[in-house]
């Protein structure tokens, strides 16, 4: 009687503990789709230089790629977190911070170690 009173309980407690689903696991849905630094950017081809693709766990830019590593903050709208780039033939590491503001249409990206990014790059939702 008193294991079954013990695993009722211990049941009980498991279903208060939010399960932790792919949401939580990378980077923030609101942050996902294709981000432009200017308008020609979100029409695609050899002049989307500035355009930025935020996936699940990726981030794809015209040259070079991010893989999310470790997360540092997370909220529905911001992910700080380190990232492994790789581009022309080369690998590094820079922690990232994506920030969405204006309602989800404005996404601030601050790249911080191993860039020469002068400072926050300022992105609009492609339609």
């Amino acid at each position: 009687m008193r294991d079954t009173l013990l695993a009722t309980a211990l049941l009980g407690l498991a279903a208060c503990v939010p399960v932790v689903g792919e949401e939580e696991a990378g980077i923030p849905t609101r942050l996902q789709g294709n981000w432009a630094l200017t308008a020609l950017d979100c029409e695609g081809g050899a002049a989307a230089k500035g355009l930025m693709r935020v996936g699940e766990t990726t981030v794809q830019f015209y040259e070079s790629r991010a893989v999310l590593g470790e997360v540092h903050e997370r909220d529905a709208s911001r992910i700080r977190a380190s990232f492994a780039f790789e581009g022309e033939g080369q690998t590094w590491q820079s922690d990232m911070v994506l920030d969405g503001q204006d309602g989800g249409d404005t996404l601030i990206r601050r790249t911080y170690g191993n860039t020469d990014l002068p400072g926050p790059l300022k992105y609009t939702r492609c339609g």
